[in-house]
């Protein structure tokens, strides 16, 4: 496995379990009441914080535990990052029409701010997803 690839899956897993971190913070914070009116700022500034921290901590512990021969992108490396991230660009672009709708309706702060995090979290996950598998299939 290269030294790209690893660093992805770091990735993929810090960013969906950051994310459904969050939501369970959130959700549990409404309780029986409604979920708009939950403080949600501070859990996800912490929510990003805590992906920026453990993605760099999980690359550094996974080259640790098992260290690359080179940590020098090839052509492949780069293909591969080219296509992943031109796929995921569509669904961010895409996506952003849900906080975009939503801000056009005047809806509350919090349904927006819960739908860009919402899309760029999934823009994350499928972009590390479409680079796992080209590495693993080819594309």
């Amino acid at each position: 496995m290269s030294y790209e690839e690893k660093g992805i899956w770091v990735y993929l897993v810090v960013s969906a379990l950051t994310y459904l971190g969050y939501v369970v913070v959130v959700l549990g914070r409404a309780g029986d009441g409604p979920v708009a009116e939950v403080p949600y700022v501070s859990p996800m500034l912490w929510a990003v914080g805590i992906a920026v921290g453990l993605a760099v901590v999980g690359r550094v512990a996974l080259e640790i535990a098992k260290p690359s021969e080179s940590h020098r992108a090839d052509a492949r490396d780069r293909d591969i990052n080219r296509f992943g991230e031109h796929v995921a660009g569509v669904v961010l672009g895409v996506g952003m029409v849900l906080p975009f709708g939503l801000t056009l309706a005047e809806a509350p702060h919090f349904w927006i701010a819960n739908a860009i995090f919402l899309v760029f979290n999934a823009w994350a996950v499928f972009g590390a997803a479409v680079k796992l598998v080209a590495y693993r299939r080819g594309f």
